[in-house]
């Protein structure tokens, strides 16, 4: 099975209305547990994953957002997830569920749990 290295995007700007501007946001949280979950990653399950955080996704309203993204693949984009360890490891479970996937679709009872609702949208590979 051929595998392709899926981009897990986690935004790092969000926070909730009234948060105080000198904590971290919850994605800057979600996106410290994922990368200390990859580097836990003795086994290699996350090796087709890339963790990178990115200053806005434009769902403010919707803290705690990320996306899944590859090249020739459907794109996914989720919002109001936890910023906790599962989560993170779940996210770091569905990345490597799309790396593995020809095309990029998740199916929902295929998802890791938390991340079975919360989708914001799915979009199409480019040029089809």
């Amino acid at each position: 099975m051929t595998t392709t290295t899926t981009e897990l995007i986690i935004c790092t700007s969000c926070r909730p209305a009234g948060t105080d501007r000198s904590q971290a946001t919850p994605g800057e949280q979600l996106l410290e547990a994922a990368q200390v979950a990859q580097l836990q990653d003795d086994e290699g399950r996350y090796a087709q994953v890339r963790v990178r955080g990115v200053d806005c996704l434009s769902i403010c309203t919707r803290v705690c957002s990320v996306a899944f993204q590859a090249a020739g693949k459907h794109s996914y984009l989720f919002g109001d997830l936890a910023h906790d360890e599962v989560t993170a490891e779940q996210l770091l479970d569905c990345a490597a569920l799309h790396a593995r996937s020809p095309d990029g679709t998740l199916l929902r009872n295929e998802r890791p749990e938390r991340l079975r609702s919360g989708i914001l949208a799915r979009l199409p590979p480019l040029g089809t």
